[in-house]
């Protein structure tokens, strides 16, 4: 009975050591808890169930390669045998944020920033910075044409002496419609006090704040933010892999990618079987700890086959998979070089990747070879689950996609460049928002929703009806139509 007994002890002791037995607290550490255990609950209780608070740096740095969830070789000795506590993320560096505060007697900033995760995630971090993602801001709102969008979207409608006009929008209109995903930028414009349990306490306002945007301009001058992806404060590779974390952003009508994902065949299976499957085993292994791909899968995630053999390396400058970009003013376009897309000119001098008329930039694109390098990448998961026969006939109708779907956004562009020449419309070439008139709206339609909803449909392998009926081809033709009859009536009009 006392070996059974004894044996019972040890299996414990290896599950404990296994699953998440405790670790150390830093004592800083360990002051935040006290208090914040009492404040913000939801807060403590989620970090509780964080890897961070199971693991301490050397432990994970100890794991093998693939397995290593820290990519630093080096870690800063008094954060190695510590758990990734509030204190080892929010007084990092206070020197490099400008929202840096005494709380308490401690130096504490507010943001968390991609530089403060590169303490342990260096190479996540590095490539993150090359992502598009990581310059959303600036890509937007650094992009004159793309910011006459945002204007015209934003815009508050107003009826004055009997005419409809626009208000621009205003800064708490764009952070929570487009800056949600592309990230504000972060300003701390002054001290507040406030009355709390502890006493009078005084804390930075920080304009832009909060925003967990993808290309946020942090406070110590890093681009994006990891809790985008990996939500404080549980920070779970599980809810990064599965879908519904894209879904915040990419979910259409202008980047339909997640309800084309749910109604397609990969989305089917996930639906129907993903309670079964391993989110958080690192390696990624495909057909044992998930049967169908998942957003994390093709763009993004670590994967090996059941032979341990890397089908494909973890990065995090998602742009390494995509030899196309399907969505954009105006056409689909090879992938932009660099991440900086506000860089580009097209022929035109717009800052755009493709002209008015679709002809590419393609000094800032990917060349033949450079898509290439990045379909065989994007490949590689695909063929781990299909032959080469099903990878290449997809792969036809993709690229056939792509061109029709541009020749249809063209023809609809070649109708509204007569309705701008004969004074329809006004254009950005005589000082006006191409976006904001009602006809310019159609021509936008087109482009902006009906070509990427089809684009995405023929990317992602199905959700077949967002190909056709649900804002597909027949909007698309339908919405043409409409162009050229509305300009045809209003020539009519306009006749002598």
């Amino acid at each position: 009975m006392k070996s059974i007994f004894f044996c019972l002890l040890m299996l414990l002791a290896l599950f404990q050591t296994a699953y998440g037995a405790e670790v150390p607290i830093s004592d800083d550490s360990q002051t935040c808890l006290d208090c914040h255990s009492l404040f913000s609950p939801g807060v403590v209780e989620g970090w509780k169930k964080s890897r961070h608070a199971a693991v301490t740096p050397a432990q994970a740095m100890a794991a093998d390669k693939l397995s290593r969830k820290v990519s630093s070789e080096t870690v800063p000795a008094e954060l190695r045998d510590v758990a990734v506590g509030c204190a080892e993320c929010h007084t990092l560096r206070p020197e490099a944020h400008k929202d840096t505060f005494d709380h308490n007697g401690y130096d504490t900033h507010v943001v968390v920033s991609p530089k403060d995760c590169a303490t342990c995630h260096g190479v996540e971090a590095s490539q993150y910075d090359k992502n598009l993602m990581a310059h959303a801001h600036e890509n937007l709102v650094g992009n004159d044409v793309y910011k006459l969008l945002v204007q015209a979207v934003n815009g508050t409608p107003v009826w004055e002496n009997k005419r409809m006009a626009s208000k621009p929008p205003n800064a708490a209109t764009d952070e929570e419609s487009c800056l949600y995903c592309h990230g504000t930028r972060l300003q701390v414009t002054g001290t507040q006090d406030r009355e709390t349990d502890q006493g009078t306490m005084t804390f930075p306002v920080i304009s832009g704040w909060p925003n967990q945007g993808t290309g946020r301009i942090n406070l110590d001058g890093s681009l994006g933010s990891c809790s985008a992806c990996h939500t404080r404060h549980e920070f779970s590779i599980e809810m990064a892999r599965k879908p519904y974390t894209c879904k915040e952003c990419h979910v259409g009508p202008d980047v339909p990618a997640f309800k084309v994902y749910d109604a397609s065949k990969h989305g089917n299976i996930f639906s129907s079987k993903y309670d079964t499957w391993d989110f958080e085993h690192v390696p990624w292994t495909i057909g044992e700890d998930f049967n169908a791909p998942t957003c994390a899968t093709c763009h993004i995630s670590l994967l090996i086959n059941t032979e341990g053999e890397v089908v494909v390396e973890r990065s995090h400058e998602v742009k390494n998979r995509l030899p196309w970009r399907l969505f954009g003013l105006i056409y689909a376009h090879p992938h932009p070089k660099e991440a900086d897309t506000t860089i580009i000119r097209n022929q035109d001098g717009l800052p755009l990747p493709t002209d008015f008329g679709g002809g590419f930039a393609s000094e800032y694109l990917l060349d033949d070879k450079g898509r290439g390098k990045a379909r065989e990448t994007m490949q590689a998961t695909c063929l781990s689950c299909h032959d080469k026969s099903w990878v290449d006939g997809h792969w036809e109708r993709f690229l056939n996609t792509i061109a029709e779907s541009n020749a249809a956004a063209r023809a609809a562009t070649q109708i509204m460049a007569e309705i701008w020449k004969d004074g329809l419309a006004t254009s950005h070439l005589s000082g006006g928002n191409p976006f904001d008139e009602f006809i310019e709206r159609v021509w936008t339609d087109v482009w902006l929703f009906y070509s990427n909803s089809i684009r995405f449909t023929s990317a992602m392998g199905g959700g077949g009806d967002y190909g056709v009926f649900a804002d597909g081809r027949y909007h698309l033709t339908k919405a043409i139509r409409e162009l050229e009859e509305w300009r045809k009536l209003r020539q009519k009009v306009a006749e002598p």
